[in-house]
C-alpha cells in the first residue's frame, strides 16, 4: 500500500518540478531579456545637452551664452533642419565677445548640419547692414523685425602634430539671417548661421524655418519688440 500511495506523490512531485523548471527558465529568459533591453538602451546614443550648470542671469540687457544655447538646442531642431532621424552630437554656448562689443553665441552641431545662435550688442542697426555683408545681402523681414539674409563661411583650422602653431583657412560656404534684436530696430541684432558638414550651400527654406521658430524663444524677444 506504501508503494501504491507513494507513486502519485512521486508522480505528482515530478510534474511539479518540471513545471517550476520551466516557469524558472521562463523567469530567467525574461530577466536576460529586461537586461539585454536595458543594456541596449543604455547603449543607444542621447543628444548632447547645454551644460548642466545653472543658466546664469544676463548682465543688464544681454544674453548669455548658456540661454542662447537653451533656445536652439531644442527637441524638434533636427525636424526643423529636415533631418528628424538625427541627434545633436555637440550643444555649447560661450560668452565671447569683440573688443567690448558682446557677441554672445550658442552652437548645435548635427551629423548634416550645424546651427548657431549669437547676439550682437553694437548698437547699430540692422536695416541698411546688407551693404557691409557682401554683394550677395539681401533684405528679408523676418517675424516683424528688419532682417538680412547673406552668405558666409565658416573658418577651418586644424592643428600640428608637432606642436607648432594650427593653421587656418576658408571653412565651408554659410547661410546666415542677421534679424534686429526690437522691431524699431534700435541697435543689436540675433543672427542665426547654418552650414552643412558636406560643403553643400544650405538651403534657406531651412535656415529661415530654423530661425522662425527659434527667435522667438530668445528670453527677451516679446519684450524688445
Amino acid at each position: 500500500m506504501a508503494e501504491e500511495n507513494d507513486a502519485p506523490m512521486t508522480g505528482a512531485n515530478a510534474w511539479g518540478q518540471a513545471l517550476a523548471a520551466v516557469v524558472l527558465v521562463g523567469a530567467l529568459g525574461a530577466g536576460f531579456w529586461g537586461l539585454a533591453k536595458t543594456s541596449s538602451a543604455e547603449s543607444e546614443p542621447k543628444p548632447a545637452t547645454c551644460s548642466d550648470a545653472e543658466t546664469p542671469a544676463p548682465k543688464g540687457r544681454h544674453l548669455s551664452g548658456a540661454q542662447l544655447c537653451e533656445a536652439l538646442n531644442r527637441s524638434d531642431l533636427a525636424a526643423l533642419l529636415g533631418t528628424p532621424a538625427e541627434i545633436a552630437k555637440t550643444a555649447s554656448g560661450s560668452d565671447s565677445s569683440i573688443g567690448k562689443i558682446a557677441t554672445p553665441q550658442a552652437q548645435v552641431e548635427f551629423e548634416t548640419y550645424t546651427v548657431t545662435l549669437s547676439a550682437t550688442y553694437d548698437g547699430l542697426p540692422v536695416a541698411g547692414s546688407e551693404a557691409l555683408l557682401g554683394t550677395d545681402a539681401r533684405p528679408r523681414k523676418t517675424l516683424g523685425r528688419p532682417g538680412v539674409l547673406y552668405s558666409t563661411r565658416t573658418i577651418s583650422i586644424s592643428f600640428r602634430l608637432d606642436g607648432q602653431d594650427a593653421d587656418s583657412g576658408p571653412g565651408v560656404p554659410a547661410r546666415a539671417l542677421t534679424v534686429a534684436q526690437d522691431a524699431k530696430d534700435h541697435g543689436g541684432s540675433l543672427d542665426v548661421t547654418l552650414w552643412r558638414a558636406d560643403g553643400v550651400v544650405p538651403d534657406d527654406a531651412v535656415l529661415l524655418r530654423v530661425a522662425e521658430a527659434v527667435l522667438p524663444t530668445v528670453p527677451g524677444w516679446k519684450a524688445r519688440g
